[in-house]
């Protein structure tokens, strides 16, 4: 069993019946059949359809909709519609509407606009969850059910009274008393202790700088109120659909929602993800959230939506280029999704999403995107085998959502310059190039499986983080400005790397954030060089052995990478400390890699733009560069995990395959391939390779 009912990958996309006549529904299915959508979503933004006036509810519509779909052979994604109040619920609770930090109200018209804590707004999600559930709890074509969409995309806070009474309720849960909550927050600075409760309020605009530790319980509250909403749903889902599946679409890498938390109130892992195809980065940054929707639940995920071509909500909405759709949603699948969906099968003639592209464009089936659309159907179901199997990664990155959203406090740090998304990029990309499998985990899971760990920032660390990476047995790399403040963001007694310093064999004794555009250049032992930007460290080795150096500036000769052996046997293998950004830490990973004995699943010498993925015995090669690039593939002796692809340069016959191309079903000998811009393999190892692994 897949992540539903449905066998094999799905295919498919967000379906808006309701914005189109009755007729068009009956073409819309048969070319839905013809492309091999096998799921769909639906009803996402109905409430207002569903529910027309309070308690009388209208689902005929929807009726017929599901009853055409099974009629195809096409599952549903049904959404619970409490994406989007009606203007009833707004105009008759107009407190409803979420309010900003300026305090002001915004207005009905848009969508998802709503307080997360508003009682009478999670009341009613209630209502209308539970009327859908036992409308179509024993509907044959329910395979998921999808709740509301896309939580904090329009509304990740509310500045509200209802949210005030709701942020001192949270705060009384995780402080208990007022003495806990100002010993916590520091509030004997700037004169801001608070004698009763009802005092506190959410941090709104203020003359200056908010208490960073109020700002970061507000991030953890605003996470965990949305997040009662989504759970509130589910209950009742449970409750009359068991064994149905529930989700909500993630944001790939978002920082306002605690996805480890959220991950665990969900059955399956959906994702929205719309990689820039002006960007050229969108490669990387794409595998990266992807990676991490795999690592919330360490096991297939599903895109549930992504964009055929062009979006509708850049400043510039560039499409993409013939074959880019197929390239994208392909990474997708290498990186464990277990199905393609796009938003959305019809394009719209109206509202803010018309000129967002779809499945099925305006110019109907005599367009290039409706080409496009069946040869990817095709090749969907020509990979359903790959449903279901999983990736190893031996190497993992950390991320921590209470240390992004410490380390992201406005007008409080050293520098606004260390985000943590281009941190975790800049150790994500080289892996990416050299095709090395990597998990996203949070620093207090058990690490143990991987045999190298880095963390990019750890800004907030506690004893029990600290712990488990230093029971962590491998090789650990930690960056810059880590350990610095506790659970409450409270620097830590002698400063950094708090609870790291025995480990890394490290004091910190000062931040030197470097200006925009300055350098700071660092050598190593064997006398490379390497430009630092964005941040350097005053650093005293404590036990460590210094691997790098400043050279020249205030800070030459000073130890600017170190490296600490097992502490008595125990430990980390290595604990790598930087505290530096280098531009490129390529040259300081390979050296770790190879300690670590850690290599990529293409082998040594991927050639540069081709992405190289596994899953189980499947190797998936997709060429993002401008260039044909040539990958040798391994002899029949060679184990599945060190397999490279392209296109044959001579036909092999049955009995000299080592692998089998699943896209094309073509038997591929060990020795070079071609794989071309834009092109990808999907590689089958052959019986004795399998056998021989």
């Amino acid at each position: 069993m897949g992540l539903t009912r449905v066998p094999g990958l799905l295919f498919g996309g967000d379906y808006n019946p309701e914005q189109w006549p009755e007729e068009v529904w009956q073409e819309d299915v048969r070319l839905m059949a013809e492309a091999g959508v096998n799921l769909v979503t639906v009803g996402v933004f109905s409430w207002s359809r569903l529910e027309p006036a309070p308690g009388v509810h209208d689902f005929g519509w929807l009726d017929r909709v599901l009853d055409l779909l099974h009629g195809h052979g096409i599952a549903v994604d049904l959404a619970t519609a409490t994406a989007t109040p009606p203007p009833w619920l707004v105009r008759d609770h107009p407190e409803v509407m979420p309010v900003d930090a300026a305090g002001t109200r915004l207005e009905f018209g848009s969508r998802q606009g709503y307080c997360p804590s508003s009682p009478v707004f999670r009341a009613a999600t209630v209502r209308l969850a539970r009327a859908v559930a036992e409308r179509y709890r024993d509907h044959p074509a329910l395979a998921m059910w999808h709740v509301s969409n896309e939580y904090a995309d329009h509304t990740a806070e509310c500045f509200c009274p209802e949210s005030a009474r709701d942020f001192r309720h949270w705060l009384k849960e995780r402080h208990r008393s007022l003495d806990g909550l100002n010993a916590a927050w520091g509030t004997s600075c700037w004169g801001q202790h608070y004698t009763d409760w009802t005092q506190i309020e959410p941090p709104r605009k203020a003359p200056g700088p908010v208490n960073p530790a109020q700002l970061l319980d507000w991030r953890r509250f605003s996470s965990d109120a949305l997040l009662a909403c989504f759970e509130a749903e589910r209950a009742v889902l449970k409750e009359v659909t068991p064994d149905v599946p529930v989700t909500t679409n993630f944001m790939s890498v978002l920082r306002d929602l605690d996805y480890w938390a959220w991950a665990e109130a969900e059955d399956v892992v959906t994702d929205d993800a719309y990689p820039d195809p002006a960007d050229p980065r969108a490669a990387v940054k794409a595998a990266l959230s992807y990676d991490l929707m795999r690592s919330l639940k360490r096991r297939p995920w599903l895109l549930l939506e992504s964009a055929p071509s062009a979006v509708s909500w850049r400043p510039v909405n560039v499409p993409k280029d013939p074959g880019v759709m197929r390239l994208h949603s392909l990474q997708a699948l290498a990186h464990g999704s277990d199905g393609v969906m796009f938003f959305q099968w019809r394009q719209a003639r109206y509202g803010p999403e018309k000129f967002h592209s779809a499945m099925l464009p305006h110019g109907g089936t005599a367009t290039r995107q409706w080409r496009e659309t069946l040869a990817l159907g095709a090749d969907v179901r020509r990979l359903a085998e790959v449903a279901g199997s999983t990736t190893r990664a031996e190497v993992a990155l950390l991320l921590d959502w209470d240390s992004w959203w410490g380390l992201e406090a406005p007008e409080s740090m050293p520098s606004d310059r260390l985000r943590l998304h281009e941190l975790l990029l800049s150790w994500y990309a080289p892996l990416h190039a050299r095709g090395v499998a990597v998990d996203l985990a949070p620093p207090g899971r058990d690490l143990s499986g991987y045999r190298l760990v880095i963390a990019p920032n750890l800004y907030l660390c506690t004893a029990g983080q600290a712990a488990a990476l230093a029971a962590f047995p491998g090789h650990l790399v930690v960056g810059p400005f880590s350990g610095v403040v506790d659970a409450a963001d409270q620097v830590h007694d002698g400063g950094a790397p708090g609870p790291l310093r025995e480990l890394l064999g490290v004091r910190v004794e000062e931040w030197r954030p470097l200006p925009d555009g300055a350098t700071q250049e660092v050598e190593t032992a064997d006398g490379t060089r390497l430009p630092a930007r964005t941040w350097t460290e005053w650093v005293e080795a404590d036990g460590a052995e210094v691997v790098a150096r400043y050279r020249g500036g205030p800070l030459d000769g000073r130890p600017a990478v170190t490296r600490r052996g097992s502490i008595s046997g125990n430990g980390p293998a290595t604990a790598t400390y930087l505290s530096c950004l280098p531009e490129d830490p390529a040259p300081l990973l390979d050296e770790v890699l190879a300690a670590a004995g850690v290599t990529g699943v293409a082998g040594p010498d991927l050639p540069e733009g081709v992405e190289a993925c596994r899953r189980g015995p499947y190797l998936f090669l997709l060429n993002h560069g401008s260039r044909t690039a040539t990958v040798p593939l391994p002899t029949a002796t060679a184990t599945p995990t060190s397999l490279p692809t392209a296109t044959p340069t001579a036909t092999p016959t049955t009995t000299d395959a080592v692998f089998t191309d699943l896209l094309t079903g073509r038997p591929l000998p060990s020795g070079p391939l071609s794989l071309a811009p834009g092109d990808a393999v999907v590689l089958k190892p052959s019986e004795a390779v399998l056998k021989q692994s």
